[in-house]
């Protein structure tokens, strides 16, 4: 999952939302071996993102084209990114369904996708067994489109909300070192 979010970051331009990123990371990872990808209006709406902001700003990314929707039976849409890895395999799938797991707890309600995204992004990081984390803080900035000095408040909520147990942000080197709460390993 970290490297999918860390191509993302590379092939998406810096300020394209956190909900488009959240759109996208689900699209990369749902793609067929033809870069088309069905996504239904259950699974857009468990995003809980503006669909159709998030599909303009793909599109104007040159990401992708809608093909149908964003409409009550869900969107279709092609991927253009030519860097787009291995299409259509089994494991993508299971990763894009533990992505809207681990993306969209139950304890962050109705939090922005900025701070799903996040979130996301640091469980993916994370080691599995002890829920522990370390990454650069310029690229957690940059992989979760997320302004430097908004990172601080978003930990914060993230720590309010039981996604993680403790967060330091190392003053020598800026890496962000973390701590998932029990719940979410």
């Amino acid at each position: 999952m970290g490297e999918i979010l860390s191509y993302l970051a590379a092939a998406l331009p810096a300020d394209v939302s956190a909900g488009a990123r959240l759109l996208a990371l689900q699209c990369a990872l749902r793609t067929n071996a033809y870069m088309r990808v069905d996504l239904p209006a259950g699974l857009l709406r468990g995003l809980r993102i503006d669909v159709m902001k998030a599909c303009q700003e793909l599109a104007q990314a040159r990401w992708l084209s809608v093909i149908d929707g964003p409409g009550p039976a869900g969107i279709a849409a092609v991927i253009h990114d030519v860097l787009a890895q291995s299409p259509a395999r089994p494991d993508r799938r299971r990763a894009a369904d533990w992505a809207m797991r681990s993306g969209c707890p139950a304890q962050m309600g109705a939090t922005e996708p900025q701070l799903r995204l996040l979130g996301l992004h640091l469980t993916a990081h994370s080691d599995p067994s002890s829920g522990e984390g370390l990454i650069e803080r310029n690229r957690v900035v940059r992989n979760c489109g997320i302004r430097d000095q908004e990172l601080h408040g978003a930990l914060n909520r993230l720590t309010a909300n039981d996604v993680l147990d403790g967060w330091r942000i190392c003053p020598e080197s800026e890496d962000v070192h973390w701590t998932l709460a029990s719940g979410q390993r």
